[in-house]
């Protein structure tokens, strides 16, 4: 039976000591950080050494032992452990419903296959949106090993910095805690087994992106935008970040594609009409589904009942739907 420590049990307790190990493990950090650059600094300058010589001979084999000294210096991938594939859903910036794509493609893989076991984790850690979305609250328990236990709700088992803070209160954290933070939140957690680990990631291309493309393998990127130049033009940031960390992109997900007036049936295309079809030719990536503008989709995720469980017939919920068969196939083409 999984126990409650009682820095768990006492008010605020578990954040507390949550920020202690936070900030022990920031000081590791930059112990890490400064001899990795000093290790780096020390392998540029011998590269350099090395490139007014000939390669030949003894140079040659002093110039790969020079690789594979840099080589161990990089941070090197390790899986998560219990999870076959971890996709992540990113965007170049906020406000395109990354977070709401996010949890309803972990419903429609679930939908589309209750065989398969699905896990989401939300690493957006400024400001985390899976709990309101997947209506939970509280914090996690821990299991003998000291793990964090996932909270659940729709069979989904959900882990997000949201459980350990107040609702409303700030993260006022520098990089270094960030990636503390998130590195507890991918090995500290008792995921079980799951077929897929859906992360939500924050948007942008900053320290989260690439802590955890370094870190653990990632079967593929989602990429959400709305048609909007605008946001198209981060959208393609995100995409090419995850192609230079060697993070295949699975495709384009084009949200708030159209909106259908409820009364009239008459679509508009309020934030331009096929931006990410053109994105994703550019890219030579798939569009991996549409999903419209709907009044549901938004009412259901504030109330934290994502319109896949709540409305699993609507055309709304089969998009979704659409979406998780679209990325399911691009995982096994790349696979195979």
């Amino acid at each position: 039976m999984p126990r409650v420590c009682k820095a768990v049990k006492a008010k605020g307790g578990y954040l507390k000591n949550l920020k202690y190990k936070i900030y022990l493990d920031f000081f590791w950090l930059l112990h890490d950080f400064v001899y990795h650059v000093l290790l780096i600094n020390s392998v540029a300058h011998s590269i350099v050494c090395l490139c007014t010589l000939q390669t030949s001979g003894p140079e040659r084999s002093l110039q790969e032992r020079q690789k594979q000294h840099m080589a161990r210096g990089l941070p090197k991938q390790k899986p998560i452990a219990g999870v076959k594939q971890v996709i992540v859903v990113a965007s170049g910036k906020g406000g395109v419903g990354k977070s709401t794509t996010a949890v309803n493609l972990a419903l429609g893989l679930t939908a589309n296959d209750p065989s398969k076991t699905v896990g989401i984790l939300d690493a957006d850690v400024y400001g985390p949106s899976v709990p309101k979305l997947m209506s939970l609250k509280g914090n996690p328990e821990l299991t003998d090993n000291n793990l964090m236990r996932p909270l659940m709700n729709f069979g989904i088992p959900c882990m997000s910095m949201g459980f350990l803070v107040e609702d409303v209160a700030p993260i006022v954290w520098r990089g270094l805690m960030v990636m503390s933070a998130i590195e507890k939140l991918l090995r500290q957690v008792d995921w079980g087994l799951l077929d897929y680990l859906v992360i939500d990631m924050p948007p942008g291309t900053g320290d989260v992106q690439l802590s955890i493309t370094q870190n653990i393998p990632i079967a593929g990127a989602v990429i959400v935008s709305t048609p909007q130049d605008i946001a198209l033009l981060d959208a393609r940031r995100g995409a090419e970040m995850f192609r230079k960390v060697n993070v295949p992109v699975l495709g384009i997900v084009q949200n708030m594609s159209v909106f259908q007036c409820p009364k009239c049936n008459h679509q508009t295309h309020i934030f331009g009409a096929d931006g990410a079809r053109a994105l994703a030719d550019t890219l030579g990536v798939q569009v991996l589904g549409d999903i419209p503008l709907h009044l549901s989709i938004r009412e259901m995720s504030d109330r934290g009942q994502p319109v896949v469980v709540s409305s699993p017939d609507s055309p709304e919920a089969e998009a979704y739907r659409k979406v998780a068969t679209a990325v399911v196939q691009r995982l096994e083409e790349l696979s195979g």
